[in-house]
This record gives structure tokens, C-alpha cells and sequence, in this order.
């Protein structure tokens, strides 16, 4: 009769093997031995389940000095992230990249509008004089999307209190009428050195949408808004900057000359963070970029570098200075430079090799491209990745830019690469004449530009936009598409998509076993996170199947 052993010496029995079950992240990486891998091509192992789901915590670092309470970031395109998408990514514990397909100024004005969403003490708020105009209030609305404004005798701040305009005071007036006929004079104020939790508490009690703080002459030294309050309330994760309490604004820019007058714009609107956009980022012209911004600004202004896919790569721009990295080329659902230019990497093993590598440096690193689902999500941060930035995956919602039709019975929006020849014809509108940008020359001289020391080069006309930038393709007369337009169907608001998002990593990082993103990585590291290989029928084994119809319902 067959011999067990006793159930109660199980677990002492596991320790008997030589090693857990499952790959290690090493094991399962190993380029000579499997290739490079998707994230469809393997799995993670489940852990032991000891907690509730709601106790997970995703925060993660995105640059050296910034953190976010969710790791999901829209990428800079201009069929995704313009002003509406950026606020409310940031709203719900991410961040928006806002897309450089357009005229500085307008790129500004999207920063300057994510900036003045959300505050703790607004420190630079509109202010107008008592002769002002009701036509000055309503540009301000149409521009800036509020209309609550104080007025001070200077019409500036740091003048002396004399009321406040709202949007009840300048309804059924002509536009002509000035502030001061028309202005609520009964007002509540607040002391200057009052704390943020006091004004809070004050606010809270009185009935009035401003908290004007004043100092002991009756000058206007900052303000308090009502909407802010109720934005902390309704929005828990959402991503500020602990000082200003202000949204955080990220924005892209290419690596030209020109680039540097945007970025002195974007950084003036209140930029926090900057993305350097180039399928290709192991260039001089990125390197020389992160230089000079480093030099202006230090970390002030906070730079992700890219994009890159191997160590290599990574190298030059942690050298140079990036406080993050983008990680992916050619495995975005729009994207063609891997079948085009015989360039790229497969995106599991791009991310793995350069945050095995970037990690040490405190560099985080953003996987960029090949996202579908939570899974996908999951495994990129299992491979090292700090956070995920999405194009496809939130191009159909309504926060994206465009306007929903039909095709085919299905409601969908325009989605497009930024390397489609769409995307590389289309020219910014307003965009001033750009200055030449530069290729080094095999000429050993030295040249100062923007007090930067650099090779001489031969001149280069800027004459292209975002996308022929981003793409090397300026003075091309041939243009050769790198992606794709397409279409992708109506995915709701982001309100509904995004906590969706958020609850399945929860709950997949629940089912590996790990209370946060950090522990999940720590677990890969120490090679207590295990993982499996897929074959395609593994594949197929694993999605839908056997069924002669479905309907497949993500979230409810």
C-alpha cells in the first residue's frame, strides 16, 4: 500500500527543493535562452493571499523627486492628452503628458490651466482693479474656466482688498460695466500666516466660494477657493505637489533649438515635469537638452528622458542627468518602426534590462507602449517599471481629444501614431518660425549655444512639427511613416475607466501575494515573485475560448 507523508510536514517538505517553483525574473529574461519577450509571453505566479485588496497601495515614483498614488501616465499624442485628459489623470492619482503637436503658447495655456485646477493657497490668482469690466471677468471664464476673482485697488496682488467679483455678480450685467458698481463688498477674510487646515476650517464654515488671506493693512497676499476643498474631498489620490498643493503639469517637448523657447513658456505656465520626446533617445540632441535644462533649472524641473531599450541607451541619459526614463520603441498598438526600421525590442524585456539597470541609479523607469489591460499593467511594474504610460488604452475616452463617431455600428475616436504621415503633415497651428536646430559635423570646434558648450554643426532647418521631430524626418522630402491612424472604440470617462484600472492592479497584486508596487518588486528581486513562460496554446488556454458567442464586460 502506498506510503504518504503526514500533511502536517507540507511546508517543511517544500524546503526539501532546491528552488521555488516557477522562473526567477533573471531566469525568466535570459536573451539567449527565451529571446525577448511580450507581456503576453509569460506569467506572474500567485503568492499567499493574507490581506483585503483595498490595503494595497500602488504609489510609485516617476522621477527621482515625484511621486504618484498610481502608476499610470497618458502619453503625449495628440488623439490623447491635451488639457482635459492632463487634469483629470492628475485628478485621479496619475499624470497627463500634454502632446508639443501644437503652438507653444497653446501648450502653455494647458499647462497653466491643469496648474490653476486645483490649489492650496493660490499664490499668483487672477486679480482685477474696480475699473475693470465685466468683458475682462468673461474672458478670463472662457479662457481659464473660473470667474471667481478678487479685486484690489492696484488690480494686482498685493494691493489693498476692496471686494470680490463671482459668477452671480456678472450675470444679465453688459459687458462694459465695471467691476466696482457690481463686486461683493461683505466679505470673509482670512489672516496672513494662517494655516492651510485653518483656512480649510474657515471655509468650511462660512458660505462663500473665495478665502481672500489679507495681511494687517487689508492687502490681498493669497486665496483660498471653496472648489478645492471639495476636490480634496471627492479626490483622495490625486497627484499635487506637496508645496504649491497645486496639480501636477507635465508636458512634452521635442530636442531642437526651438524646443528651448517652449520650454521657457511651459516652465513660466508652472511645467513640473518634462518629457523628451524621440522614438529615439540615445541622441546628442537629447543629451544636450538635459544638460542645459539641468543648468537652468536643476530639479526644479524634473526630466524623463527617452525613448530607450537597452542599458546602453540608458547610460547616457542617467549620465546627462535624466531624473526618469521612457522605455519602448515600436511596441505601441499604432506603432511600426520594428517592422519599418528593423529597429527595437520587445517591450518585457526592454523594460526588465533597463530598470534592472536605471534602478540602481534611483532613475525610475516608464514602460511606454504595448499596454491592453491590468495584466499587461502588472507585469510591466513586475519587470522594474515605475509606472505605465497608455495611448490606446485611453484614446476612446472622453477626456482624449476628438469628437466620437460611427464606424462600422460602433461609436469610436480617432487615435493616430505620432509617426503616421497624418500626424507628421499636420502643422502647428500658430507655431512661430523655429530657429535652426543642428547635426553634429566631423569638425572639432566648440560653439556656444544657450550658454552650453557644444560641437560644431552644420545647420538644420526646423521646418517640420512635433512629429517629424520626434522621428529625425525635419528635412526629409520623403516622409516614411513609423505608425499608424486607426480608430478605437468609446471607452466612457476616465472616472469610471481609471478606478477600474486601478482596482483590478489591486487585486492582481493581491492574487501575487505583495501589499504595494515596492514590495511587488522587492518580491522579483529577492526572487520570491516567480514567474512562468506561455506557448501560444498557453495563450490561447488562457483568454476566451470553447464559446460560440460572449459578451465580455470589463467593469461595472
Amino acid at each position: 500500500m502506498t506510503q504518504f507523508l503526514d500533511p502536517k510536514t507540507a511546508l517543511a517538505h517544500l524546503e526539501s527543493y532546491e528552488q521555488r517553483d516557477g522562473l526567477s525574473a533573471a531566469q525568466l529574461m535570459s536573451s539567449i535562452k527565451h529571446g525577448g519577450l511580450t507581456y503576453n509571453d509569460f506569467l506572474v505566479l500567485p503568492g499567499h493571499i493574507d490581506f483585503p485588496a483595498s490595503d494595497v497601495t500602488t504609489e510609485s515614483r516617476i522621477t527621482r523627486k515625484v511621486t504618484l498614488k498610481t502608476p499610470f501616465m497618458s502619453s503625449p499624442m495628440d488623439t490623447v492628452t491635451e488639457k482635459e485628459m492632463a487634469i483629470n489623470m492628475a485628478l485621479l492619482g496619475g499624470i497627463g503628458v500634454i502632446h508639443h503637436n501644437q503652438s507653444a503658447e497653446d501648450q502653455a495655456a494647458m499647462v497653466r490651466a491643469v496648474k490653476r485646477h486645483e490649489n492650496g493657497f493660490i499664490s499668483d490668482p487672477v486679480v482685477f482693479g474696480p475699473d475693470d469690466t465685466v468683458a475682462d471677468v468673461l474672458d478670463i471664464k472662457a479662457r481659464l474656466g473660473f470667474c471667481g476673482i478678487p479685486i484690489t485697488d492696484t488690480g494686482s496682488l498685493g494691493g489693498r482688498l476692496l471686494g470680490i467679483v463671482t459668477s452671480r455678480d456678472i450675470q444679465f450685467h453688459d459687458p462694459s460695466i465695471v467691476l466696482k458698481e457690481i463686486m461683493t463688498t461683505d466679505l470673509v477674510t482670512a489672516p496672513a500666516g494662517v494655516t492651510l487646515a485653518e483656512a480649510n476650517d474657515l471655509l468650511r464654515g462660512c458660505k462663500k466660494g473665495k478665502l481672500p488671506i489679507i495681511d494687517t493693512s487689508g492687502r490681498l497676499v493669497s486665496l483660498l477657493a471653496r472648489s478645492d476643498l471639495l476636490k480634496n474631498q471627492n479626490f483622495p489620490l490625486s497627484s499635487k505637489s506637496p508645496e504649491s498643493k497645486q496639480l501636477y503639469a507635465a508636458a512634452a517637448v521635442g530636442t531642437r533649438l526651438s524646443d528651448r523657447d517652449r520650454l521657457v513658456l511651459l516652465k513660466e505656465a508652472g511645467l513640473d515635469i518634462v518629457v523628451l520626446d524621440s522614438s529615439q533617445g540615445n541622441s546628442i540632441y537629447q543629451i544636450e537638452m538635459i544638460r542645459w535644462i539641468k543648468e537652468r533649472w536643476g530639479d526644479e524641473l524634473q526630466v524623463i528622458a527617452g525613448n530607450v531599450v537597452t542599458r546602453e541607451q540608458a547610460a547616457m541619459l542617467i549620465q546627462a542627468g535624466a531624473d526618469g526614463l521612457r522605455v519602448g520603441m515600436g511596441s505601441g498598438s499604432i506603432c511600426i518602426t520594428q517592422e519599418v526600421m528593423a529597429v527595437g525590442r520587445p517591450q518585457a524585456t526592454a523594460v526588465y534590462q533597463v530598470a534592472e539597470f536605471a534602478n540602481q541609479f534611483g532613475v525610475p523607469v516608464i514602460a511606454d507602449g504595448g499596454i491592453g489591460n491590468v495584466g499587461h499593467i502588472v507585469k510591466a511594474l513586475a519587470m522594474g517599471a515605475s509606472a505605465v504610460m497608455m495611448g490606446g488604452l485611453l484614446a476612446g475616452t472622453e477626456e482624449a481629444p476628438g469628437e466620437y463617431f460611427y464606424h462600422e455600428g460602433k461609436r469610436v475616436k480617432a487615435y493616430r501614431g505620432m509617426g503616421s504621415i497624418e500626424a507628421m503633415e499636420q502643422r502647428s497651428v500658430g507655431a512661430k518660425a523655429a530657429p535652426p536646430s543642428t547635426i553634429p559635423s566631423k569638425s572639432k570646434g566648440k560653439s556656444q549655444v544657450n550658454g552650453v558648450n557644444r560641437t560644431t554643426a552644420t545647420p538644420v532647418s526646423d521646418t517640420g512639427n512635433a512629429a517629424t521631430a520626434r522621428y529625425f524626418s525635419e528635412t526629409s522630402s520623403v516622409k516614411v511613416a513609423q505608425g499608424v491612424s486607426g480608430d478605437v472604440q468609446d471607452k466612457g470617462s476616465i472616472h469610471k475607466f481609471l478606478p477600474y484600472l486601478y482596482t483590478g492592479l489591486q487585486h492582481s497584486l493581491q492574487d501575487v501575494g505583495q501589499r504595494s508596487v515596492a514590495a511587488l518588486q522587492q518580491g522579483v528581486k529577492d526572487g520570491v515573485v516567480r514567474f512562468e513562460l506561455r506557448t501560444a496554446s498557453a495563450q490561447v488556454e488562457g483568454g476566451v475560448h470553447g464559446l460560440h458567442s460572449y459578451t465580455k464586460r470589463l467593469f461595472a
